[in-house]
């Protein structure tokens, strides 16, 4: 940032001082001419044409230097065929133009003809009263003072504009310095919480980096809340195997004749555990993919063909919002979508409808059955692990207990109500839409 905005700096600040160099000096050097003209003028006003036809002053110019020879202000006229009429300053000189023309109006140029001096040179040709010879006027002066000029105005102005330019470049240094040193804070920041200091970013910054810092302490409680929940599954399941674990170890010392199907049914139990905690798990493993989409209908619609070919007999249905999306992962809305039809076919009576609709940023899927229901008092501790009302079925008791947890990982949440049209059990999965 400091070395492009030096380069920028000092390109601008050239570019100025070549603009403003040329409107400086352009400045001097017609003021220059301007006294020029202004003698030049005044020269040919003063001139006649004599009784032999020569040109002639009839009143000298007053500038003294004219008389000083070599002294760097020259006037000269000449004409075609007749000897050049010239200021004593010029001396043995003769005023040369560059090459042979007529000028009808006012004609400026530099001239190199003396090797010790570089003239200035304003000429024009004149038809003076009373003469048909077209006489040359010239008026001529040194261009040291003018070149003195010019140096000075550049031996002020590079200067000038050098120390701008520093100046600036400095400024814009200090400010790159000054407004990236949040940056430094939250780094050390950082390091300090990496180190165990420090939890979060909590020192006052300015309002253009206070959003990166909030998005950076959200990433840190997303972080520590997965971290949490690991060590809670994994704690969870270590105490729901503990017992499991403890029976058959004390059933194999103990020479339990009826050792298998002690194995058979703990074994069950820790795989209804192990079940749970995995669904759990790997719903909070895809959390974070913040992009993950899937269309509702369409996972309804696959689900509902792999169930009906496991109960052919019940009549499966659904409507509703054909484009709603949910944020989350389609295996995870699979497997909610999963457990509550199959649930529904299960214990129904043979008809399960499912409703898709939208209700303000969140997606509900209604799934109704017709078949017996869950009574108020039972539908909180049904929602519970490894609770099944009917044990005549099989099952695990996990199936409403993991579209919970999934459910709650994601944002969202299950509710157990009645069907008005059915006559059976309503529940009603809520899920953030995206």
């Amino acid at each position: 940032m400091i070395a492009i905005a030096a380069i920028w700096i000092s390109v601008l600040l050239i570019g100025g001082g070549f603009a403003l160099d040329r409107v400086l000096t352009g400045a001097i050097t017609r003021n220059f001419d301007s006294s020029l003209e202004y003698v030049l003028i005044a020269m040919i006003r003063s001139s006649e044409i004599g009784p032999d036809g020569e040109v002639r002053l009839i009143e000298p110019l007053g500038d003294q230097r004219f008389l000083e020879p070599y002294s760097g202000l020259y006037w000269q006229i000449s004409g075609a065929g007749q000897e050049p009429y010239r200021s004593r300053s010029l001396w043995e000189r003769t005023l040369r133009p560059p090459r042979e023309h007529v000028d009808t109006a006012l004609h400026t140029y530099n001239s190199n003809q003396f090797p010790d001096e570089e003239l200035r040179v304003l000429e024009r040709n004149v038809l003076l009263p009373g003469s048909k010879t077209n006489w040359r006027f010239q008026i001529a002066q040194s261009r040291d003072a003018l070149d003195l000029q010019t140096r000075a105005v550049r031996a002020t102005l590079i200067p000038s504009l050098a120390l701008l330019g520093l100046g600036l470049i400095i400024l814009a240094a200090l400010q790159t310095f000054y407004g990236l040193l949040p940056l430094r804070h939250i780094r050390r920041a950082i390091a300090a919480m990496r180190g165990g200091q420090n939890r979060r970013v909590t020192a006052p910054l300015p309002l253009e980096v206070q959003p990166m810092v909030d998005e950076l302490n959200a990433l840190l409680a997303h972080n520590e809340k997965q971290a949490e929940e690991a060590r809670l599954h994994a704690g969870n399941l270590a105490h729901a195997l503990k017992t499991p674990l403890t029976v058959l170890v004390n059933s194999a010392t103990g020479s339990d004749s009826d050792l298998a199907n002690t194995v058979r049914r703990e074994a069950a139990t820790m795989q209804r555990q192990v079940e749970h905690h995995l669904a759990r798990a790997r719903a909070v493993g895809r959390r974070g993919a913040a992009q993950a989409r899937a269309n509702v209908r369409e996972s309804v619609d696959s689900v509902s063909r792999a169930v009906g070919l496991l109960y052919p007999d019940v009549r499966l249905d659904a409507a509703g919002d054909r484009t709603l999306v949910a944020r989350l992962e389609r295996q995870d809305l699979d497997e909610l979508i999963g457990n509550l039809l199959e649930n529904a076919a299960k214990y129904g009576g043979g008809s399960v409808f499912v409703t898709i609709q939208r209700d303000g940023n969140m997606a509900e899927i209604l799934v109704e059955d017709d078949g017996a229901g869950i009574s108020p008092a039972d539908r909180e501790r049904v929602i519970d692990r490894g609770v099944r009302l009917d044990s005549g079925k099989p099952g695990t008791g996990l199936g409403l207990a993991i579209v919970r947890d999934v459910a709650e990982i994601y944002g969202g949440s299950i509710a157990l109500e009645e069907s008005e049209d059915l006559g059976g059990l309503l529940v009603r999965l809520r899920l953030p839409a995206g």
